[in-house]
């Protein structure tokens, strides 16, 4: 482990292990609301509930993950087992979720429930080791944010690539415009066969280099050891202060996600050929935070660039919204919406995205923080704890997008251009609103956040004497 130069081809690898988790995320964010509700008929707030405490439960699996991880002990080191053991769990579990049984209203919501969970905890077995993985590769403040830029590209990569494949290719349309089981059948069978794929060429690509026991390894303890060792790391202030900020921001992400099907189709009656278009504009978005997020952070600092971006993320997202309500956007069929929309939304999604690289490099910062006070390092369980919050409020974003469908009074299997204008008015009032209050709280957590380059290397730097003099005590 060290501050130099993380290789490309380890860069490559890394990133390409977050494509199951891409694929995931953008399942359960962008479809699996409208699938259950729209296809299978449960009621959407039945659907955003259920996926919001199945999420919280794995969310709590989170920790428990990542200390095992912490503590494990192989000749491959701590990581590696459980990235080639994730992968065969992955690919199952979401087959299964894509493809329910025929079921009761009541079994199907329990089924939903337990697979979501099923699904969710296989991804994490994975997520979470490779996450903690980036502090053991480098200790730069500037190159952690390039490295895991890497997993953010691949991840959101993957999740609009199945996302234009799911529009263009493996959604067939059905009556009135809406998707047919048999489509959502095939998108789960295409992911389930890449998201395998991924974590195991990811896990051999870093295995050479890194696929080793790192120095200061967290220690084996009791259960109540590890307990009482949870809650310490997780009630530091830095961290609580960052999951703040990520709270907000990722329930942002999940909202918006959840209303796509909503929103596009419905408010702007895109069609096909429109939401491809929205899935390639989304990933320029992703290009563009990738190129443009460690320049950014250099001259800014994490916590500075991540309060800015997060307020330009919402502003772009919820223009066309607020414009629409105040009659001056482009109408349904006018030449010039599609243009001035993705304009926008490749504006935001490049500020959210870049956001989220932010927070998760501030993440690592965490580490040496930790190192200093207890003299060990517990990658895996902060990790685990910025995952937990990641996914208990996205799972909250995606319960607030149910909550917004039913009040507004949307119709189950509605037919395109058959929502009134009142509801379609109350469905983006929401969505805009509830954007807004929570990108400004998201800002003002970041600027709260207390290690910046300088606070990092100075404890860098401490932590390279008190090895240097523990080594020479050893020596002598």
């Amino acid at each position: 482990m060290s501050g130099a130069e993380v290789p490309t081809r380890a860069r490559l690898a890394i990133g390409i292990g977050s494509i199951a988790y891409g694929i995931k995320d953008n399942g359960f964010s962008v479809f699996l609301l409208v699938f259950y509700n729209q296809v299978l008929g449960l009621p959407a707030d039945q659907v955003g509930l259920v996926l919001l405490c199945a999420l919280i439960i794995d969310g709590l699996i989170d920790p428990v993950i990542g200390v095992l991880s912490d503590s494990t002990r192989s000749r491959i080191g701590r990581r590696h087992p459980w990235l080639y053991g994730s992968a065969l769990p992955i690919g199952l579990s979401w087959l299964l979720l894509w493809n329910p049984p025929a079921l009761s209203a009541e079994t199907m919501v329990l089924h939903l429930f337990a697979v979501a969970v099923l699904v969710r905890a296989s991804v994490s077995a994975n997520e979470v080791p490779a996450a903690a993985l980036v502090p053991e590769m480098t200790r730069d403040y500037h190159e952690r944010t390039a490295v895991i830029r890497y997993r953010f590209l691949f991840g959101w990569g993957a999740g609009l690539a199945m996302l234009m494949l799911a529009y263009g290719v493996l959604l067939t349309p059905g009556p009135g415009g809406g998707f047919t089981a048999g489509g959502f059948a095939l998108f789960g069978a295409v992911g389930a066969a890449a998201m395998a794929m991924s974590v195991l060429v990811s896990a051999l690509g870093t295995h050479r280099a890194y696929a080793r026991m790192p120095a200061n390894a967290a220690p084996r303890h009791s259960l109540g050891g590890e307990l009482r060792g949870i809650a310490h790391a997780l009630s530091n202030r830095a961290f609580l202060i960052l999951m703040g900020m990520g709270l907000f921001a990722f329930a942002n992400q999940g909202m918006m996600f959840a209303l796509t099907n909503y929103l596009l189709p419905y408010v702007w009656q895109f069609g096909r050929g429109g939401l491809l278009a929205y899935s390639v504009c989304l990933f320029i978005g992703v290009v563009g935070a990738f190129l443009t997020v460690t320049p950014l952070a250099r001259r800014l600092g994490k916590k500075g660039a991540g309060g800015l971006l997060v307020l330009l993320a919402a502003a772009a997202g919820t223009a066309p919204y607020w414009l629409r309500l105040a009659g001056l956007f482009p109408a349904p069929g006018d030449p010039a919406l599609a243009p001035l929309f993705l304009l926008l939304a490749i504006a935001g999604t490049g500020a959210g995205v870049a956001t989220m690289i932010l927070i998760s490099s501030m993440v690592a910062d965490l580490v040496e923080a930790a190192e200093e006070r207890t003299g060990r390092r517990d990658e895996g369980l902060f990790y685990a704890g910025f995952f937990f919050v990641q996914k208990c409020t996205t799972g909250l974003g995606i319960f607030l997008a149910g909550q917004i469908v039913s009040l507004s009074g949307f119709p189950a299997r509605a037919g395109i251009g058959q929502v009134p204008d009142a509801v379609l008015d109350r469905l983006t009032l929401g969505y805009a609103g509830i954007t807004i209050v929570f990108a400004v709280a998201s800002s003002l957590f970041a600027r709260a956040f207390p290690i910046g380059r300088a606070e990092h290397e100075a404890r860098l730097a401490k932590l390279a004497v008190a090895a240097a003099r523990q080594t020479g005590q050893h020596g002598g």
